[in-house]
């Protein structure tokens, strides 16, 4: 294992925020202390540790502190200058579809200009960062491989190095937990923006955990001397799903508009990948899923009980949503199959949940030749294998049995870099 690098861990305690009353607890029932997110322990401490700096802050509409935008916090901050934004996939204010190209442009609260790392660029270009002196992340991250965010981290980490600046991580929590790891690991082959490290496909780490790890483990070149400092939260415990972290929910993109969409994402995105919809075009995407020949009452029958979940037969047509899905697959078509509903957080298991339910369609499928995408597939499963073995009707354990070791080996690489 390499040596774990130099971080600066800030974790301050002070008194913790109360929750948004749409995550107010049921009547009678104590309420949850919140999680202090990174940002809000830098906040808390009047950003002292950015005093006297030019600053890039890399972040969307997640990037919170109490009710201010992080980059309004720290342009009203004293000693501080904001220097430069810049935006991820979905765009500074998170309503770009997936996918879309997000153009650069100024901030009318700040004034400062805005760069699109979702477009023709995807890293910080050195021109961008003239006369900053500290790139700053912090973006509320889904838990998953396949989400963007991850990767935008990463390449800002490189071009932070190139340019001799440190690279500050505001830490927040994985909604999924820091407990559960789970899906294949990445293999060399399938590196892509959708999949840049070899972790698996539900990782169970912290934005600050992973940043060191691709440190520590030179998963990308360049960044031996990088000085790497992450903002720890408070009071965030690895077994807690979202609900237990007191914090209100904001969507981090338009299609994960809520926890439980979050939650079942890992494992059905994978419907990204077939002839099927993956519910873009409705207001539960990702939790709706169907095809103009599913019949959902036999894929309920098949599928029988998921733990955490209840699985209903439904119908429905995706149409275009401004803001959400502007030309979804299968659009105005009306389809067949599954709405998905979370019973139970803690017993969820996203990724072996979504195995289940992919290889019940797959069985279902009148052409199985063309249902799958077999490329995109394996960019966002990591491997080729998972095509091979749904090809070969192997059932949901064996393929969940698939990916167990390189789980387990996993698990003792990242124990050195955790934090919580």
């Amino acid at each position: 294992m390499k040596i774990l690098p130099i971080l600066l861990l800030l974790a301050l305690s002070l008194g913790c925020q109360t929750p948004a009353a749409d995550q107010a607890p049921a009547a009678g029932a104590a309420a949850p202390a919140a999680v202090r997110t990174g940002a809000q322990v830098l906040a808390d401490e009047d950003f002292r540790f950015l005093a006297g700096k030019r600053v890039g802050l890399i972040v969307n509409h997640t990037a919170r502190v109490d009710t201010l935008h992080l980059a309004d916090a720290i342009h009203a901050a004293p000693d501080v200058t904001l220097g430069a934004l810049f935006g991820p996939e979905h765009g500074l204010r998170g309503t770009a579809d997936a996918g879309a190209t997000v153009a650069d442009g100024r901030d009318d609260r700040t004034g400062v200009p805005i760069y699109s790392l979702y477009g023709n660029t995807r890293k910080p270009r050195p021109d961008m960062l003239v006369g900053l002196q500290m790139l700053v992340f912090d973006i509320q991250d889904v838990g998953a491989r396949f989400y963007t965010y991850i990767s935008t981290m990463g390449l800002a980490m490189q071009a932070a190095a190139e340019a001799d600046i440190p690279f500050v991580v505001l830490d927040r929590p994985n909604p999924l937990g820091g407990a559960y790891v789970s899906g294949f690991v990445l293999e060399p082959g399938h590196t892509s923006f959708v999949g840049q490290y070899p972790i698996p496909i539900a990782h169970g780490l912290t934005v600050g955990e992973l940043a060191q790890m691709i440190q520590g483990e030179g998963w990308l070149p360049g960044l031996e001397n990088l000085a790497l400092h992450v903002v720890k939260m408070d009071d965030w415990e690895r077994e807690m799903r979202w609900p237990e972290t007191g914090l209100p929910w904001i969507p981090p993109s338009p299609n994960i508009p809520d926890f439980e969409t979050a939650l079942i994402y890992p494992g059905t995105c994978f419907f990204e990948a077939t002839a099927a919809s993956e519910g873009r075009g409705t207001r539960t995407p990702f939790r709706l899923l169907g095809a103009p020949w599913a019949d959902g009452t036999e894929l309920v029958a098949q599928l029988g009980p998921l733990p955490g979940l209840a699985v209903d037969s439904a119908r429905f047509t995706p149409r275009s949503i401004e803001g959400m899905s502007s030309t979804p697959k299968l659009q105005d078509q009306p389809l067949g199959g599954l709405r998905l509903r979370i019973l139970d957080p803690a017993l969820v298991h996203p990724v072996e949940a979504g195995m289940q339910i992919l290889y019940t369609f797959y069985q279902q499928a009148p052409d199985q030749a063309d249902f799958l995408n077999d490329r995109w597939l394996a960019r966002l499963a990591g491997t080729d294998r998972l095509a091979t073995l749904l090809r070969r009707d192997a059932l949901p354990a064996a393929i969940a049995q698939a990916w167990a070791d390189e789980v387990e080996a996993f698990r003792a690489q990242r124990e050195p870099y955790l934090l919580y």
